[in-house]
């Protein structure tokens, strides 16, 4: 084979790269063959690495003193700043380590990122190298920072390295020094979810409340992590639960962004704060709600957050769950109560956020629901509250117990009313013109009114069963009222059989 290039990708020849695979493999012989061949033994590949390079990384004790033996550029370094010395200390390689170092390395070596040998030790685990760079090296500084302003503790801490930051700590290395976030190692361990190594810091007596640059607290990064043993042992040891970020976050506001109910319990177990408002006057229940996050918006709601706690658009929660047509959270607030009757900056109420999306099925809801706070406001006391203790819901209805009644209704609405009688019995039931428009507000048609005509009565139904009064009655009254005696006369009747009687003549002009 000729002595040509590998590749055009690649700066080696063919010679030099068996060269490097030689020494990355520990096979000398292969070494020594290429050598008297002429190979240039300090060829380096396009990262600017040699055989020097591999062996020490691999680990290759024969094929580095051979190396060693021809080439006394130890300290030569790649495009990241690594040298052998340093590649022996990231990969482990004890021995490797002490045959640089009697060959004279460069002690305070560090690659482009300031990362020094104790460092990359330290970084991945290394316990016994960290040992021989502590015990048997001179002038080694255990709290020296690489370019991010990090310590050796920082990188163990992150890196959840439990058994170096032991050492590290037993070593006398300084334990609330901040990298250039701010960050102690504290923080690094909470962030990366590293429990059984926070734990140890914690316990060497460092402030548990300090803050990021971004005024974060180590409960706000294991929050944010969803890290609930991190969670749970900083409210143990005693945190500031309320502690808020620059932007006035807590700690509910990070779980409740992203879902996690198991640490939000813990947060409302240890008394947080359920109603703070951050910069841009966001609840933990904004952040829930506008993420979609049932569970964590049911534990709000248990815990008895504000429900009507505005943001900076003016928006309540609710507002929040019309705008994306979110029924179960809807559903959850309707049924805690909520004030129906705020409105955001364009003056909307969650009603109308609702209808305006088209989001029918809550459209009916929020109108089941504000027809529902008004009875009960009229018969707060009354021996009519018996539905208290019987399960509230204000979805669509599909228990078998009404199933008749539905089906009545649905045929009055699209067989018997005309066009506008929906709206007459509608506001003989006292529907607010607010609650008609946004029925009136889905449009698929001519004949749309049917379909609303036929909301409408579900509504009302679902207002006479939670209130337990009789159907027949209330429809046979109304019926008459807006001049339907065809209908009414024969209303009880109607109510037992399949269909109601058609239209009177007189009316067939306007059901078209």
């Amino acid at each position: 084979m000729e002595d040509d290039l590998v590749s055009e990708d690649d700066i080696l020849l063919w010679s030099e790269k068996e060269f490097h695979d030689a020494a990355k493999r520990n096979d000398t012989g292969k070494m020594q063959e290429l050598m008297k061949k002429g190979v240039d033994f300090k060829a380096k590949n396009k990262i600017d690495r040699k055989a020097l390079h591999w062996a020490a990384g691999a680990g290759n004790e024969q094929a580095l003193r051979l190396l060693l033996d021809h080439d006394t550029e130890v300290d030569d370094r790649d495009v990241f700043g690594m040298n052998a010395l340093l590649l022996a200390s990231w990969f482990g390689h004890l021995k490797i380590l002490q045959i640089l170092v009697s060959c004279g390395a460069k002690l305070n070596c560090e690659n482009k990122d300031g990362l020094s040998m104790l460092h990359c030790a330290a970084q991945r685990g290394h316990i016994r190298v960290l040992e021989f760079i502590m015990e048997d090296l001179e002038d080694i500084s255990l709290d020296r920072v690489d370019k991010a302003g990090k310590t050796a503790l920082h990188l163990a801490a992150e890196h959840g390295q439990l058994e170096v930051v032991e050492f590290l700590i037993g070593m006398g290395c300084t334990h609330s020094l901040k990298d250039k976030e701010e960050n102690t190692a504290i923080h690094l361990a909470a962030k990366h979810g590293h429990t059984e190594v926070l734990q140890k810091i914690v316990e060497t007596g460092v402030d548990i409340d300090e803050r990021d640059i971004d005024g974060l607290t180590a409960l706000h990064l294991a929050a944010d992590g969803g890290h609930y043993d991190c969670v749970k042992l900083l409210l143990e040891y005693g945190c500031n639960v309320n502690s808020q970020t620059n932007k006035n976050m807590n700690a509910l506001h990070y779980v409740a962004q992203h879902g996690f109910d198991r640490e939000a319990s813990l947060l409302l177990e240890a008394g947080i704060n359920i109603n703070a408002v951050d910069n841009q006057h966001n609840t933990p229940l904004h952040m829930a709600v506008f993420n979609n996050h049932t569970e964590v918006v049911r534990l709000l709601i248990d815990a008895e957050c504000d429900l009507d706690i505005t943001d900076s658009r003016q928006q309540t929660a609710l507002h929040i769950a019309a705008e994306h047509g979110w029924q179960d959270l809807a559903e959850m607030m309707l049924i805690s109560g909520v004030n129906l009757n705020m409105t955001d900056k364009q003056g909307k109420t969650c009603l109308e956020v609702a209808a305006r999306g088209n989001h029918v099925i809550l459209v009916d809801m929020i109108i089941k629901a504000d027809r529902f706070y008004k009875w009960e406001k009229a018969h707060m006391g009354s021996e009519q509250d018996s539905w208290v203790g019987r399960p509230l819901k204000f979805k669509q209805d599909h228990l078998p117990e009404t199933q008749h009644l539905r089906s009545v209704l649905w045929s009055l609405a699209t067989k018997h009313l005309c066009r506008g009688e929906w709206k007459i019995l509608a506001q003989h039931w006292e529907f607010s013109d607010a609650h008609i428009r946004a029925i009136e507000q889905q449009w698929t048609g001519m004949k749309s009114f049917k379909e609303h005509g036929h909301r409408m009565l579900l509504i009302w139904l679902h207002g006479v069963v939670v209130a337990g009064e009789n159907p027949i009655k209330g429809l046979y009254e109304g019926l008459v009222e807006i001049s339907r005696t065809d209908l009414s006369a024969s209303g009880r009747r109607q109510m037992q059989s399949p269909a109601l009687p058609k239209c009177a003549p007189q009316c067939d002009r306007h059901c078209e």
